[in-house]
């Protein structure tokens, strides 16, 4: 399966995004157990952060993203990238 990236950018302020966390953990612990193998950070300096996981398809991803809680609630603005990966 390919791999894609969401590259996130937050737009609220810490403590509405911080209520939204838990969901977006619950919503990734999902995707890893249906075989996405996912994977979420955030930056080390505020605003922003990364999902990496792998779908059948570019729709398929953007689906995957469509139902992320930090999506749903407005918390960031988001680019998705397939990455092709050179080296394992």
């Amino acid at each position: 399966m390919p791999w894609f990236v969401k590259i996130e950018k937050g737009i609220v302020d810490k403590k509405t995004f911080d209520q939204y966390v838990p969901a977006h953990k619950a919503y990734v612990h999902d995707l890893i157990a249906k075989g996405h193998h996912a994977k979420t950070g955030y930056w080390q300096e505020f605003g922003g952060g990364m999902l990496l996981f792998t779908a059948n398809s570019l729709q398929e991803a953007k689906t995957i993203v469509a139902h992320d809680p930090l999506i749903q609630n407005h918390c960031v603005e988001y680019e998705l990238h397939e990455w092709h990966i050179v080296v394992e």
